[in-house]
């Protein structure tokens, strides 16, 4: 097996496990993919009802799912880590509230966290097509065979990637080791597949010093896609 092969390998049977990496020192404790308790399809811990900037160009309803494998130091939803936190409502009360809205809103928007840590996002998003929205997905990239059979089963319209750091500098941002050959391998399935989406990469000057970015370019024209939208990152409020 390939070194990336493995990485791919060890990061989804982790992430799929307990949302975090065995052995790290920022691995959380063990869960349940998504948290999802009975009945529910996903777990949702926040939902903004109307956004204009999740998904540049539409106006789309936006849920931000709970939990993510990753522990990037700058993340501006920490609430959303833990895969067991607080729901903050069901799928079922955010799908009846977009039936009753038809022809208002252009899409969704599944966010996170990471939003293919949940098992039944395949189901929420074919749900929420039945109602005529189209889907956006916002993902780091965690989980790469999740991702190849949506985008292989045409179910995602537009991907917002997070592209964290060139390869060498994953770990230093998400703080899990395998973290790059997962993310390499979904960005090539995102090229390929011919999705429309936007690379956007979170720039902490502490962690992505002027060479670092040099070599995000330069992996990202090796792997065929183009220049990151790019954003500094937010201090903590005081």
């Amino acid at each position: 097996m390939s070194g990336e092969a493995a990485g791919e390998a060890a990061g989804e049977a982790a992430g799929e496990a307990a949302g975090g990496t065995a052995g790290s020192p920022l691995t959380p404790p063990a869960e349940p993919a998504g948290g999802v308790g009975p009945g529910e399809v996903i777990r949702i811990g926040g939902w903004s009802r109307l956004s204009t900037c999740d998904w540049p160009g539409r106006l789309v309803t936006t849920v931000f799912c709970q939990g993510c494998p990753w522990r990037c130091g700058y993340c501006h939803n920490p609430g959303l880590l833990p895969a067991r936190g607080p729901a903050a409502v069901s799928w079922n009360e955010v799908l009846g509230h977009l039936a009753r809205r038809t022809g208002l809103l252009d899409g969704i928007v599944f966010s996170g966290g990471e939003p293919l840590l949940q098992r039944g996002l395949p189901q929420a998003v074919r749900e929420a097509r039945a109602l005529g929205l189209e889907v956006g997905l916002h993902t780091g990239g965690a989980f790469p065979r999740r991702l190849a059979r949506l985008l292989e089963a045409g179910l995602l319209d537009w991907v917002g990637f997070d592209v964290k750091a060139p390869p060498g500098r994953y770990e230093k941002v998400t703080g899990i080791g395998h973290a790059a050959a997962s993310a390499e391998r979904s960005l090539r399935l995102l090229l390929a597949s011919g999705v429309p989406h936007q690379l956007r990469t979170t720039v902490d000057p502490a962690l992505l010093d002027a060479p670092a970015m040099a070599d995000l370019d330069a992996w990202l024209a090796e792997v065929g896609g183009t220049p990151t939208h790019r954003q500094t990152v937010r201090p903590p409020a005081a």
